[in-house]
C-alpha cells in the first residue's frame, strides 16, 4: 500500500511539472543576442501549441522580435509587414494578460511601441491625413488599456471626414470613461506616455470640432474636464487656453 501511495505521489508530481509553463529563457537568450528571426520563429512556435495559446509571454517576445526586425530591416520577404505583425502579437499578449500582471517585465517595451505607433498618427493627424490616422487608432486600441484618448482622436478623424454618426457614437463612449477617470485622477500617472499624448491630442482635436460645428459650450466643457489631469503640461494649458472662448 505505501509503494501505491508513493508512486502515486511521484506521478502527480511528474505531471504537476509537466503542466507548468515554461520560463522561455530561450525566447530572453535570442533576444539578448539579437537573433530576432530565429526568436520570431521559436516564439511563434509556442504561441502554436495549445497549452499556450491564453499564455502572455509567448506573444509579447513574438512581438519584440518583429517589432525589432522592423527596425532593422531585413530581405526576407515574411517580415516585409513585421511592424504592423508585432501590432497583431502585442494585442493578443495585453488580451492573454487578464489580470494586467503578466506582462509587468515588459512595461518598457509596450510602452515604446505604444510610442512608436502615437507618433506615427500624430504625423497623420499633422499632415490631416485623416483616414491613415484613423487606420492606426484602430490597431492601437488593441494594444492599451486607456483608450479614452484614441476614442477621442478617432472621433475627430471621423469628422472630418463628415461622419459625424460615427464621430458622436465614439465620443459618447470616450465622455464615459472620462466621467469615472475625472474621479480617480492620480491613475493617469500610471499611464504610458502614448496614453497620455494621445488623451491631450485627442481632447485638442475633439475642441477643434465642437468649435468647427459651433458647439463652443461642449468644447470648453470638455477641455476643463481634462485640464486638471495634465496640470504641469504648460504646452496643452496653453493650446486650451487658445481655443476656450
Amino acid at each position: 500500500m505505501k509503494k501505491i501511495v508513493s508512486v502515486l505521489f511521484l506521478l502527480i508530481g511528474s505531471l504537476s511539472l509537466q503542466a507548468q509553463d515554461p520560463d522561455f529563457d530561450d525566447l530572453k537568450i535570442l533576444y539578448a543576442d539579437a537573433n530576432y528571426e530565429k526568436l520570431v520563429k521559436v516564439a511563434e512556435g509556442y504561441t502554436n501549441k495549445d497549452e499556450l495559446k491564453k499564455n502572455p509571454l509567448p506573444f509579447v517576445w513574438l512581438a519584440k522580435g518583429l517589432y525589432k526586425i522592423s527596425l532593422s530591416g531585413t530581405d526576407n520577404e515574411k517580415f516585409k509587414n513585421a511592424y504592423k505583425d508585432a501590432v497583431g502579437a502585442l494585442g493578443k499578449a495585453i488580451k492573454n494578460d487578464k489580470d494586467g500582471t503578466g506582462l509587468s517585465e515588459h512595461e518598457e517595451f509596450i510602452a515604446d511601441f505604444q510610442l512608436s505607433m502615437a507618433e506615427t498618427i500624430n504625423n497623420d493627424i499633422s499632415a490631416k491625413d485623416y483616414s491613415k490616422a484613423s487606420s492606426w487608432l484602430m490597431k492601437y486600441y488593441k494594444i492599451t488599456r486607456n483608450p479614452i484618448g484614441a476614442k477621442y482622436l478617432d472621433g475627430a478623424t471621423k469628422y472630418r471626414k463628415a461622419d459625424k454618426s460615427g464621430a458622436n457614437t465614439l465620443w459618447k463612449e470616450a465622455d464615459l470613461a472620462l466621467t469615472k477617470l475625472v474621479t480617480d485622477p492620480e491613475s493617469v500617472e500610471s499611464w504610458s506616455e502614448a496614453d497620455k499624448k494621445l488623451l491631450t491630442l485627442g481632447a485638442l482635436q475633439t475642441a477643434e470640432c465642437f468649435i468647427a460645428g459651433k458647439q463652443i459650450e461642449k468644447s470648453n466643457a470638455l477641455l476643463k474636464k481634462i485640464l486638471p489631469l495634465f496640470e504641469e503640461d504648460e504646452d496643452f494649458k496653453t493650446k486650451c487656453a487658445e481655443l476656450m472662448k
